[in-house]
């Protein structure tokens, strides 16, 4: 192709009928009106109407005549034929006269008002390309079919593929030169100066500045937090902060900022001026961002060691001591027994109790006692009460180049921060300790804090600060306006004059009223209702009893039996396993890309071309390198071009990043989705969220502590979300073991597949009132599988209800006021939500703790208790329900066991450095399990379709209770071998296991 971002298959589907209509295509643009008959009518001879018709049909259907117009469908043929009371057989003769062809398609277009593409509708298409990319960075071939969708529907009718496809290349490349050079114009002498002296090595250096600037830190340590500090000195002093670039979309940005970050200096050098300066410029800003970011999650993950260590100290001086604690808690008692014993009198009390323990060793013991004792319910203070000299080496720095900013609630802890500010800078405006901010200060801190009256201890004020900042931070009560993931999440709500244009909308599109009285009283209904139901069912519930402990009546659930497996499901699960034909990896990933393509959705990182010699076949080894964890050199072959290892590290570079294979993902999930056999284990509207845990040895600051689940090394969590139809559609990447609600609404919001769940089932960790505020207003459901359904509370929303024996259960009630407060707030975050305007997970963060956003927080999670409440009541009433959460969950916990028997590699370890890096290893996986998934899915369909052509029976109810999580018959060791036999690659599938032979295998092993 003249133009090379065109696939074959989208050039040849141009303009033409690349398949048969549909019965509603055909309906839609094959009918014709009174008008249209009228028209063809003048056409004296039959087949001279017929090709009229069809030339008709066709501009309106394709948006352009054919070359020929008598190569279309039979089915378009025989639509207009036997409308128009025509023989089909005649069309044929159509052929004749090329020039009757012309002349029709004059009238037809003078009947149907479209437009030839001529100059006019050219400058008119290039206005509008314009606007397109100013405002998105789709990739060209989007484009191509944007603008091939938009010709049509201004009735122009269409140029040859190549004008078209030209025209779009020509005008990108004037929308970025203009961009870069827009860009550069911005910056002075001085700005463009330092941003070239990125790329220049320095004399007596091994790496250029900008390698030393983009190299995030990965040690846990003091010396490298100050470093990480000093790194965002250096990104300012480069001086373009202050460069506006908010005109520019963000997605445009994140391509400039994903291109400098991976590439070579001398490739940027190699960049026409403007273009190096304007990638320089946003990638230097975007810089800024994560470095501050990097520096805040250093700052948290060093402060959660400092405790750690800190704890682990006091626990040991607490176990040396505990002998010393009960020697004078033992003297102690004795002077209590003697306090207690009647027969002595009281004047005589004080002589008796010296008299037995002696006074001495009473004054020992209560000094013992008051020495080694805790009245500390939080045991951090004591436990960072020896970290001040770690924490000065940092603090300096952290102090006097970290801004931040905050909810009216954090006010108290900010100005404490100020006051440290003053008091490092010192001069003649230093403030007195005495002066200092006291607010801030739980009473865990304040024995330690102010000792005595009047008196400050400024090693702990300053820990006591530290400690508070860390756990706002985490709750975004605290933020950094220069950040990106720790910035005001808050700041990104629909407002103002947005909010009012776009509020009846949304209202209507998520389903709620703008009058809360009305949500409430419905609410209030429905939960009624539950209520009851569950106690007229009392009777019959066997598996539901009612507890009184504690004076207060407890729910107890008798777990769910074992669901029997029927012989049929044994014999069938055992005949279609018998069936699978084995199969390499490698293989498989080529065979899923030829009935899907999904390699093809993986573009070049600048330019958005995927048009590389064998692409795919590098595609596939970069993924299975990645998911299987053994590097590139495991899959590189120097015998095979596309398979170099040099060729496998540009690929990984620049093709594989989480943006295509998000693309590639969606691919498999929706091929999936449309199997018929998907289908019958479940429709796409369920899905389930859990985490995988992987040890990552390496030095990072995007692992966290679990000793459970790491032992003594970190880890990170991979939280992913798993449908009715064993894909996965979304994956989050989580440092150490992060609380699973914070990002669970995460994964149905971003997710960017064709599925639309709208019930999600998750483990107790997964829970909160938030989650289940936020769910409901959004228009899903919540069904976690609860660990502690005892502790539960069951909410009610009027306190004059009577619901029998569930009265004393249902005590709590709901702050119906708050929520009437804030309907109109909680609609307008649910609509930012909505829209992409927020991210779920900062917004979680913030709401979590119970409260910032003016209490927002707060009211959410009232409106989640009702929820919460419906659920349990539906939980404990319907064992059906029960045992479909169940169900589910274990299909995520099968993936999990595919995922991984993949990633065998190095231990199964992570090794990664940076959360990019994490993020694209992890989503190969994903990937690589779904094309698994999608693999063994189509060949337990022709399994089922031999086994019933051969007589046997299968019960539909068993087919639904297969599963495609099966690897045994998949090969992921030894050398890997990328390539089809010719008739796979053309399509079609392998040749099924003859169960018979299988046998004869097994008998043959030892």
């Amino acid at each position: 192709m003249p133009v090379e971002f065109l696939s074959d298959e989208q050039a040849a589907r141009y303009g033409r009928f690349h398949t048969d209509p549909t019965p509603e295509q055909l309906t839609r643009y094959f009918y014709l009106s009174e008008q249209d008959h009228a028209l063809i009518a003048g056409r004296r001879r039959e087949h001279n109407k017929l090709g009229f018709a069809l030339q008709l049909c066709t501009l309106r259907f394709l948006g352009t005549f054919l070359s020929d117009p008598t190569l279309v469908p039979a089915s378009a043929v025989q639509t207009l034929a036997t409308q128009l009371h025509l023989d089909s057989t005649v069309f044929p003769d159509y052929r004749r006269r090329v020039s009757t062809w012309y002349e029709h398609q004059t009238v037809i277009l003078t009947h149907t008002h479209h437009r030839p593409f001529d100059d006019f509708q050219a400058f008119r298409l290039i206005r509008w390309l314009y606007a397109q990319l100013a405002v998105s960075t789709v990739r060209p071939s989007v484009l191509f079919d944007l603008t091939t969708a938009h010709l049509v529907s201004q009735q122009v009718v269409l140029p040859g593929v190549t004008v078209l496809a030209r025209l779009v290349a020509r005008v990108r490349e004037r929308v970025s030169q203009q961009t870069f050079e827009g860009l550069s114009r911005r910056l002075t002498r001085e700005q463009r100066a330092n941003l070239e002296a990125l790329l220049w090595l320095p004399e007596g250096q091994r790496l250029t500045l900008l390698e030393v600037l983009r190299t995030s830190p990965t040690r846990v340590t003091s010396p490298a937090l100050h470093a990480a500090i000093g790194r965002v000195e250096q990104i300012r002093a480069v001086g373009i902060g202050e460069v506006n670039v908010n005109d520019l979309p963000e997605s445009r940005q994140a391509l400039l900022a994903r291109h400098a970050q991976t590439a070579w200096a001398q490739t940027l050098q190699r960049m026409g001026e403007e273009r190096r300066l304007a990638t320089l410029l946003i990638f230097v800003q975007h810089l800024e961002r994560t470095a501050t970011d990097d520096v805040l999650d250093l700052f948290d993950a060093l402060m959660t060691t400092l405790a750690l260590k800190g704890e682990a100290k006091r626990r040991q001086e607490r176990w040396r001591t505990l002998k010393d604690l009960d020697q004078a808690a033992l003297v102690l008692g004795d002077a209590v027994r003697v306090l207690l014993d009647t027969d002595i009198p009281e004047r005589d009390i004080r002589r008796a109790v010296f008299g037995q323990v002696g006074e001495t060793r009473l004054r020992e013991a209560v000094s013992t006692v008051r020495e080694l004792a805790s009245e500390d319910d939080d045991p951090a203070p004591q436990a960072l009460s020896g970290s001040y000299t770690t924490v000065r080496r940092f603090l300096p720095a952290l102090l006097s180049v970290i801004e931040l900013a905050g909810t009216p609630c954090a006010k108290p802890l900010l100005d404490a921060w100020r006051f440290l500010r003053r008091m490092e800078a010192g001069g003649r405006g230093k403030p007195r300790w005495s002066e200092a901010p006291r607010a801030f200060v739980p009473r865990s801190w304040e024995r330690r804090v102010f000792p005595l009256r009047g008196e400050v201890n400024h090693q702990a004020y300053t820990l006591c600060v530290l400690e508070r900042l860390q756990q706002a931070i985490k709750r975004r009560e605290v933020f950094a306006p220069s950040g990106e993931r720790y910035a005001d999440p808050r700041s990104e709500l629909l407002q103002g004059p947005d909010w009012e244009a776009a509020r009846d909308d949304l209202s209507r599109a998520l389903g709620r009223s703008l009058d809360p009285g009305v949500e409430l009283d419905l609410l209030r209904t429905e939960l009624a209702a539950a209520y009851r139901e569950v106690e007229e069912n009392l009777t019959h519930n066997t598996a539901l009893n009612l507890e009184v402990r504690e004076g207060h009546t407890r729910v107890n659930l008798t777990p769910l039996e074992a669901q029997q497996e029927p012989l049929s499901l044994l014999h069938l699960r055992e005949q279609v396993s018998r069936r699978l034909p084995p199969v390499d990896l490698a293989a498989l990933l080529l065979e899923v890309h030829t009935f899907t393509g999904f390699a093809g959705t993986f573009t070049h990182l600048t330019d958005g071309k995927a048009q590389v010699r064998d692409l795919p076949l590098s595609v596939c080894a970069v993924l299975l390198a990645q998911a299987c964890n053994i590097g590139l050199k495991a899959v590189a072959r120097a015998e095979h071009p596309a398979l170099t290892l040099s060729r496998l590290s540009w690929v990984q570079q620049n093709y594989v990043r989480a943006e295509t294979m998000t693309g590639a993902n969606a691919r498999l999930v929706d091929a999936q989705a449309d199997l018929p056999l998907a289908q019958s284990w479940g429709g796409g509207e369920v899905a389930s969220a859990d985490g995988l845990r992987f040890v990552v040895p390496v030095r990072t600051v995007s692992a966290g502590w679990n000793s459970k689940y790491f032992g003594a090394q970190r880890g990170v969590t991979y939280y992913n979300f798993t449908s009715d139809q064993f894909t996965g559609f979304h994956g989050i990447v989580v440092p150490g073991t992060l609380r699973d609600s914070l990002f669970i609404l995460a994964g149905l919001l971003e997710q960017q597949t064709q599925l639309d769940p709208r019930e999600i089932m998750a483990d107790t960790h997964g829970y909160s009132d938030v989650v289940f505020g936020l769910f409901t207003l959004l228009g899903y459901r919540f069904s976690p599988r609860l660990a502690d359904l005892a502790d539960q509370r069951f909410w009610r929303l009027e306190k004059d209800a009577d619901y029998g024996a569930l009265n004393d259960l249902s005590r709590h009630a709901v702050n119906q006021r708050r929520i009437a407060e804030h309907w109109e707030d909680m609609l307008r975050l649910a609509g930012s939500l909505k829209l992409g305007k927020v991210k779920a997970t900062a917004v979680m963060r913030t709401l979590q703790r119970g409260g910032s956003l003016s209490g927002l927080g707060r009211a959410v999670a009232e409106l989640g208790r009702i929820e919460k409440t419906l659920y349990l009541l539906a939980y404990v009433q319907d064992e059906a329900y029960r045992r479909r959460i169940l169900v589910q969950l274990n299909r995520g916990e099968g993936r999990h066991a595919v995922a991984r028997a993949v990633f065998h590699g190095r231990k199964g370890e992570l090794r990664q450095r940076y959360r990019e890096g994490m993020e694209d290893q992890l989503g190969a996986l994903g990937l690589v399990v779904n094309a698994i998934v999608l693999w063994n899915t189509r060949y337990i369909g022709v399994a089922l379709g031999d086994l019933r052509q051969s007589g046997t029976a299968v019960n539909d109810e068993d087919v639904a209770r297969l599963s495609p999580l099966l690897h045994e018959h998949v090969n992921m060791l030894g050398r890997y071998d990328f390539t089809l036999p010719d008739e796979i690659a053309s399509g079609q599938l392998r040749p099924l296991r003859d169960p018979d032979s299988f046998e004869a295998f097994l008998a043959q092993l030892p």
